[in-house]
This record gives structure tokens, sequence and C-alpha cells, in this order.
């Protein structure tokens, strides 16, 4: 799937799986980092999806007070 297509949900997995990874305490500085880089990454398209989905339910609920 390509990277931006994926659902909040996949999204949301990834993040949770970088944690794992970053919590190991074998993990290098180096590795450490570049997970901390695509966890922010990962996080800055969560809100944005989650941006978008409020924006989304304001304009419905909207729409539901003029009817």
């Amino acid at each position: 799937m390509e990277e931006n297509k994926l659902s909040l949900e996949e999204r949301m997995k990834r993040l949770n799986e970088i944690i794992k990874e970053m919590e190991n305490p074998d993990i290098s500085l180096e590795e450490s980092f570049e997970l901390y880089k695509k966890g922010v990454t990962e996080l800055k398209e969560c809100n944005d999806m989650i941006d978008g989905i409020e924006k989304e339910l304001i304009i419905l609920e909207e729409g539901q007070e003029q009817l």
C-alpha cells in the first residue's frame, strides 16, 4: 500500500510498532534517532488526518443545523 494511502488505524499501528522498537534496550543511538524521525512523520500524518475528519464533522454539523 502506498505511504500516503494508509488509513488512520494503519498509521497508529505503525506508530505503536516504532515505539516498541525504540523500547529495545539494544538499539543504537542512530537507530533510535531514525525511528524517532519516522515516528514524528507518522504522528504528523495522523494529526493531519484527524484535523481533516474534524473539519468534515463541523461541515456536516453545520448542514444539519440548517435543516
